[in-house]
């Protein structure tokens, strides 16, 4: 990642490239037009001031070369030192920074980068940034403080702000200059405006993105959000016609004629695109009619009484505890006189039999009856044919004749043959 040279300059302002009716050449000098940004660039400096405006895109780049000659061991002259370091970035007193200032380092091999837009509120007041590098291998670590001075701008804001949405791109790649240079010069081509400002620009992943996939070199996406001073074109209006609203709805790319112009290097989803003009909204604020703060007459205060008089809760416990006890009593008692006392025994149901199931029944019981009695008397003698020839265990012929003499208890009702 590419930054422009180091802002040396006094004047707050020397660095922002305000080009008017002049031939001095702005870092994003695209084509034949000069380009107007107000996007300052800074690098990291102990206990530096740096003077943003409101409203406009902020970045301050953490060099780790910048850090390296402070952790001992110090290299020697030709020595090349790659420890890895890390950077820390608070408000003085707090844990945090601003809500507006933002930080991102994706490696400890990287440069850190704090960008944000600052806000109208903190103009005039100096914003004190604490950046502590660590160094990964040395434990070592090392303190600057980052003066954040914020100007107000006299085109704040701008009337007319747009903000794309680019997927091939992840967010420390779109902070480089030269990256962020040739977006503004595309959308000059596109827009045609007298001033034209980078405003903001958010990761999707503060959007509540997903983080890709790490195949085919996917990206985060941004969200880069610019503004200008004359109303938006027709090729950026095209996206809000209904067929491209038709097409978006189907999640299908919108026929945009000058996406060819950002397409040799940004992949714009035109169906995020947010176009808002700031000349048609309509202020929500209400001036609020402070009184005197005396509030009307309601009558003297009188506080409750200190003797407070005894309660009694028997009349609550019998309602709380005694009624619902005696209804489920007597639901009780009428249970069970239904379960008990009204059978109607057996005598009614035979009455309400017919007589020719009475007889069946009665056959069947009487059968079962026999069968259990002669299944409980096995001494009486069986038939020859049901007898064994053989004897079980010696295999001699027993003579069928004598079936007194033969133990036929211990005998099943049917002997296999051997």
């Amino acid at each position: 990642m590419q930054f422009p040279p180091r802002w040396e300059s006094g004047d707050p302002r020397a660095w922002a490239g305000q080009v008017r009716g002049t031939r001095r050449m702005s870092p994003w000098t695209t084509g034949t037009f000069l380009l107007t940004v107000y996007t300052i660039f800074s690098k990291v400096h102990s206990d530096r001031d740096v003077y943003p405006s409101a409203g406009v895109l902020f970045v301050h780049v953490l060099e780790r070369e910048s850090f390296k000659g402070e952790f001992p061991p110090y290299p020697k002259p030709g020595e090349i030192s790659n420890d890895p370091i890390t950077f820390n970035t608070n408000l003085m007193g707090y844990p945090d920074r601003p809500g507006w200032l933002r930080y991102i380092q994706r490696t400890p091999y990287s440069d850190g980068v704090l960008y944000g837009s600052p806000t109208a509120e903190n103009v005039g007041k100096p914003t004190i940034i604490e950046i502590t590098a660590y160094n990964r291998r040395t434990f070592e670590t090392a303190r600057h403080n980052l003066i954040i001075n914020i100007m107000s701008a006299e085109d704040f804001p701008l009337p007319y702000q747009a903000e794309f949405f680019i997927k091939n791109m992840n967010v420390e790649e779109m902070l480089a200059s030269e990256v962020l240079g040739d977006f503004l010069g595309a959308v000059k081509n596109v827009w045609q405006p007298e001033r034209l400002n980078a405003i903001n620009i958010t990761s999707a992943l503060d959007r509540g993105g997903r983080v890709p996939l790490p195949i085919n070199d996917m990206k985060e996406g941004v969200y880069v959000m610019v503004g200008a001073d004359v109303p938006f074109s027709s090729c950026l209006r095209e996206v809000e016609n209904p067929q491209n609203q038709l097409r978006c709805s189907q999640e299908m790319e919108p026929v945009i004629t000058c996406d060819k112009k950002f397409r040799s290097q940004f992949y714009i989803d035109w169906c995020k695109i947010s176009l808002v003009d700031k000349t048609k909204q309509v202020s929500t604020f209400q001036e609020v009619i402070r009184g005197e703060g005396i509030l009307p007459d309601g009558g003297e205060y009188k506080p409750p009484s200190d003797s407070l008089k005894s309660r009694d809760y028997y009349t609550d416990f019998l309602i709380t505890l005694a009624v619902p006890s005696a209804v489920a009593l007597v639901l009780f008692l009428i249970l069970a006189y239904i379960m008990c006392c009204r059978r109607e025994g057996v005598e009614k149901r035979n009455m309400q039999t017919p007589d020719i199931q009475l007889v069946h029944h009665s056959a069947i019981q009487k059968s079962t009856k026999e069968l259990r009695d002669m299944s409980k008397n096995r001494e009486i003698a069986w038939p020859l044919s049901t007898l064994p020839v053989f004897h079980p265990v010696t295999g001699e012929i027993i003579p069928p004749l004598h079936a007194d003499s033969y133990e036929s208890t211990n005998m099943p009702l049917m002997q296999t043959q051997q």
